[in-house]
């Protein structure tokens, strides 16, 4: 059980960790999105015959299914990197923690249940706490604009994904969802290209380096990881812990890029009430659990 609990952190970590990657490599978050779901790709598919996996199939219907969540999960990446991008790490992430907030609120509409006011009511403190990064820190406007899109994107994929992922085999469906991130992401590249040309389409050295490292280690050994903490951990203990991601990134940031000469005594005051959604709802799942 110890070791279970020791993996799951590295792949918070991990996940934590693809945020200094969107922002080392220099190119733009339609670019990086795309290239880090086609080494995903390519690495899954390359490794799948030495990974266990179902043996159940998927019919057309479904697969088109998998296909479209792997290229909402695409459009969630894109916005994350230009919130990145165009604020840094810390905005970044501090906006993905509005993914329970737009959860509590699509999710029932989408399968038709009862809404948790209490679960909105908590949710709406990581609101303020965002509001008053928004309103004082007026330089990164932009980027946390696109982090607010980024985290209703993602609260969308995980609600389509949840049932997916009970009915079908996790490698199976993770393959087959950066396939469609990449083709999808690879459609719409033409048009955001003519709109927003570059200088650069295929990554330098360094970067590509880099994405091999984001789509091999943040991406398909984060899911290893994950697939070997499920064994013994429970699916909610997962994302109960997945809670510190926003942390983890945010220590890094202040590690790698000295990010807390950047921030403001709003950003960390509406951090700390975002923290204090994430508890207060944290206590009372356990408390519901237990």
């Amino acid at each position: 059980m110890k070791k279970a609990f020791f993996l799951l952190h590295i792949a918070i970590v991990l996940a934590g960790l693809s945020a200094i990657f969107g922002k080392l490599i220099i190119l733009n978050e339609v670019l990086l999105t795309w290239y880090r779901m086609l080494f995903a790709t390519i690495i899954l598919f390359i490794a799948s015959p030495f990974l266990k996996e179902s043996a159940k199939t998927i019919n057309r219907k479904n697969y088109f299914q998998i296909l479209s969540v792997g290229f909402l999960l695409g459009l969630h990446w894109v916005f994350f990197y230009g919130s990145i991008k165009y604020a840094n790490i810390s905005v970044g992430v501090v906006c993905f923690c509005l993914t329970g907030f737009f959860t509590s609120i699509l999710g029932p509409l989408i399968k038709r249940q009862k809404a948790s006011w209490i679960e909105i009511l908590l949710s709406l403190l990581t609101l303020i706490g965002i509001f008053l990064i928004f309103s004082f820190d007026t330089m990164y406007r932009t980027g946390i604009i696109l982090g607010i899109i980024s985290s209703l994107l993602v609260a969308l994929f995980t609600i389509f994904n949840e049932k997916l992922s009970k009915d079908f085999d996790a490698i199976m469906i993770t393959r087959i969802e950066m396939l469609g991130g990449t083709v999808g992401i690879g459609v719409l590249l033409p048009m955001f290209l003519y709109f927003n040309p570059v200088e650069y389409l295929v990554p330098t050295l360094t970067d590509t380096g880099l994405l091999v490292l984001l789509a091999g280690v943040c991406t398909v050994l984060m899911y290893v990881l994950l697939n070997k903490a499920l064994k013994y951990i429970s699916a909610f203990t997962v994302n109960l812990n997945f809670n510190l991601e926003p942390i983890y990134s945010i220590i890094l940031a202040v590690v790698f890029f000295k990010e807390y000469s950047e921030l403001s005594l709003p950003f960390f005051i509406g951090l700390a009430l975002i923290a204090l959604s994430l508890g207060l709802q944290m206590n009372r799942v356990l408390r519901t659990k237990g």
